[in-house]
């Protein structure tokens, strides 16, 4: 698929940048902020979140960083805030671990945990779920 604007290309550019530092709040806002506007202009890939409704908590380790996702209505609002009633809350230790738990080719959430990379509360479900967006996202912004 091609990316549609320039303005996207420039956004997928900074995500690129931000995944060689480890800015947990950098790489999740800007991925959050990308997947967004991804489902509002991208038909097929708004049919991953068609009729599902999930909510994500995710918060730095040290406490500097809490991201909430909301998908609802076909739609993802992305608040800066602790929001009620997550279905999953997602601590990690930085940004890079967050990224290898994300988008990594081959997804190792066992290890992760164990090696208390990233902790998790609730459905592990919406955890594989944001995983595979995430993972859909990467495939269409990535040239070839």
């Amino acid at each position: 698929m091609e990316i549609p604007s320039i303005h996207l290309r420039h956004l997928w550019q900074r995500f690129q940048q931000t995944l060689e530092t480890e800015a947990a709040e950098q790489f999740l806002s800007l991925l959050l902020n990308i997947m967004r506007l991804m489902f509002a202009i991208d038909h097929d890939y708004r049919e991953n979140i068609r009729k599902f409704d999930g909510r994500y908590q995710f918060n730095s380790k040290d406490g500097k960083m809490t991201v909430g996702a909301i998908f609802s209505d076909g739609r993802l609002e992305v608040e800066e805030r602790v929001i009620d009633n997550p279905h999953i809350t997602v601590s990690f230790r930085d940004g890079r671990t967050l990224f290898n738990f994300l988008l990594a080719p081959k997804q190792d959430i066992l290890g992760s945990m164990l090696r208390q990379d990233v902790q998790t509360d609730g459905n592990l479900n919406y955890l594989y779920r944001f995983g595979f967006l995430a993972k859909q996202l990467q495939l269409m912004m990535t040239p070839g």
